[in-house]
C-alpha cells in the first residue's frame, strides 16, 4: 500500500476512504451520531483496503451549515493525529479553510481535499509551504456553458492558481465536484464524458458514493445506493478516474480491482 501522495498514477485505482466526523452527512455516516471513535473507524478503513482516508469536520450536503474554524478544528486534528500516529494509510483533510488545513498537515495530513476549488485565499500557500498533496473540486459550473467545457476551463484555472502559489504540479488531481452544484443528469453526463479532463495533466478523484444522482436514477432511498454507487465506480475507472472515495471501502475494492482488470491490463 503505498504510503503518501503522490501515487504511482496509472498503475491501479486508488481508494481514498470516507470519515466524517460531523453530526450531519448527507450519507448518514457522521462519526458524532455514533459512539464509535475516529481512529476504530480509521483502522477498519483501512483494513478494509483504503489508500487513503479522508477526514472531514463539516457537511457539505445541501442545505448544511457552516462550522468555525474552531469547531472543525476540535472534530478532526485529533483524529488526524491519532491515525497519522498509528496507522500507516494515508491522511487526507476534507476542508475548504486554509487554517484547519493547516493545523491538519501539522498533525500528519498527507494531502488537502479542497471541496471548495481554493475559495480561501491563503489555501495555496499553506499546501505549497507543506509540500503535501492538493485535490482540486470543481464547485458550480457556469450557468449557460456547455457543461465539460465549463468544468475543465474552471480546474485548469483553479490549477493554475496553485502552481502560481509554489505548489508542485506532481502533487495536484483534480476532482469534477459530482453533486457540487450539479443537478442528477449533469452528474451522469459527467460520468459518461469524465476522460475529456485527462486532458488537464492531472489524476481525476471523484467522490460518487452513495450521492442523490443514484436515487434520482433508480427510484431508490438513501440506504440503498450501494449498487448504484458499485456502476459508478466501475463506469469512472473504466472513463479515466485514478482515486475513488467511497464510504463502503470493501465492497468499492473488488469493484475497482475488477474494473482495473478489464481497463488496466499489464
Amino acid at each position: 500500500m503505498p504510503e503518501s501522495w503522490p501515487f504511482p498514477w496509472g498503475e491501479r485505482t486508488y481508494l481514498m476512504g470516507v470519515l466524517n466526523v460531523t453530526p450531519d452527512s448527507f450519507s448518514g455516516d457522521g462519526m458524532l451520531a455514533s459512539e464509535e471513535r475516529p481512529e476504530a473507524r480509521a483502522q477498519d478503513i483501512q483494513s478494509a483496503g483504503a489508500d487513503i482516508v479522508d477526514v472531514g469536520g463539516e457537511s457539505t450536503r445541501p442545505g448544511h451549515v457552516r462550522v468555525p474554524v474552531e469547531l472543525e478544528l476540535e472534530r478532526t486534528v485529533p483524529a488526524i493525529r491519532r491515525i497519522a500516529r498509528d496507522l500507516s494509510v494515508a491522511v487526507s483533510i476534507d476542508t475548504r479553510k486554509a487554517q484547519v488545513a493547516h493545523k491538519a498537515v501539522e498533525a500528519g495530513a498527507r494531502i488537502v481535499n479542497d471541496v471548495s476549488g481554493l475559495s480561501d485565499p491563503e489555501m495555496a500557500s499553506v499546501v505549497a509551504g507543506a509540500g503535501v498533496g492538493l485535490v482540486v473540486v470543481h464547485g458550480h459550473a457556469a450557468a449557460g456553458a456547455k457543461l465539460l467545457a465549463s468544468i475543465a476551463r474552471d480546474l485548469e484555472a483553479t490549477t493554475e492558481k496553485a502552481l502560481s502559489a509554489g505548489v508542485n504540479g506532481r502533487m495536484i488531481a483534480v476532482d469534477p465536484g459530482l453533486g457540487f452544484g450539479k443537478n442528477w443528469r449533469q452528474n451522469l453526463e459527467i460520468m459518461r464524458r469524465l476522460r475529456e479532463l485527462r486532458s488537464l495533466g492531472f489524476p481525476i478523484v471523484i467522490g460518487p458514493s452513495r450521492k442523490a444522482t443514484i436515487s434520482h436514477a433508480l427510484g431508490v432511498e438513501r440506504d440503498d445506493r450501494l449498487e448504484g454507487t458499485a456502476a459508478l465506480v466501475a463506469i469512472g475507472i473504466v472513463n479515466g478516474a485514478d482515486v475513488v472515495r467511497v464510504h463502503d471501502v470493501h465492497f468499492m475494492r473488488e469493484v475497482a480491482r475488477m474494473t482495473d482488470a478489464l481497463a488496466r491490463p499489464h
